[in-house]
């Protein structure tokens, strides 16, 4: 581990590199929320009863038994 810490620290800016991370994680992170709070309360109702609604669209009609 103290090979890989002194090579990054020879890097020249490699500081900025956690910080580009946590930004990307918090900029995913607010997105997925707004999304979550901004979805129709209806089309969360039809997505939590599609296993339940025993409509099989994965399996093609014309298979024969």
């Amino acid at each position: 581990m103290k090979i890989v810490i002194n090579q990054l620290e020879q890097i020249s800016g490699v500081e900025i590199y956690p910080i580009i991370g946590l930004l990307i994680f918090f900029t995913f992170f607010v997105l997925v929320v707004y999304m979550v709070v901004k979805t129709d309360k209806q089309e969360i109702e039809e997505y939590s009863n599609m296993p339940l609604d025993g409509n099989d669209d994965l399996h093609s009609d014309n298979h024969q038994n």
